[in-house]
């Protein structure tokens, strides 16, 4: 079992910056790939970040604005969002699974609960 907890969601005006985090505890050995997943109200979960053996990928709605990035010890993850506008309200989740990195939702195997974020205009 791996637990996740994300913190340091909240509401931002647009134009502002969050930076949410997730710490991964319990049995994470093999759970090498961190992503960040979110979704609004009415619309499907989608890809925004995730993080693998050293790399970073980003769903085209984020590149150039949010940042993944990780500890040392791996089992810690941060979003670094920039130039947030109101198309990224949503509840971000933080997610874990064995194997390469990927965009697709379901072959991530742990969840966090979610952080609500939500940009003001």
């Amino acid at each position: 079992q791996v637990q996740l907890v994300e913190s340091g969601g909240g509401l931002v005006q647009a134009g502002g910056t969050l930076r949410l985090s997730c710490v991964a505890s319990g049995h994470t050995f093999g759970y090498d790939v961190m992503a960040w997943f979110r979704q609004a109200p009415g619309k499907e979960r989608e890809f925004v970040a995730s993080s693998y053996n050293g790399a970073a990928y980003y769903g085209d709605s984020v590149k150039g604005r949010f940042t993944i990035s990780r500890d040392g010890a791996g089992n810690t993850v941060y979003l670094e969002m920039n130039s947030l506008q109101p198309d990224d309200t949503a509840v971000y989740y933080c997610a874990t699974k064995r194997g390469s990195s990927g965009v697709a939702w379901k072959p991530y195997e742990y969840w966090g609960q979610g952080a609500q974020v939500t940009v003001s205009s």
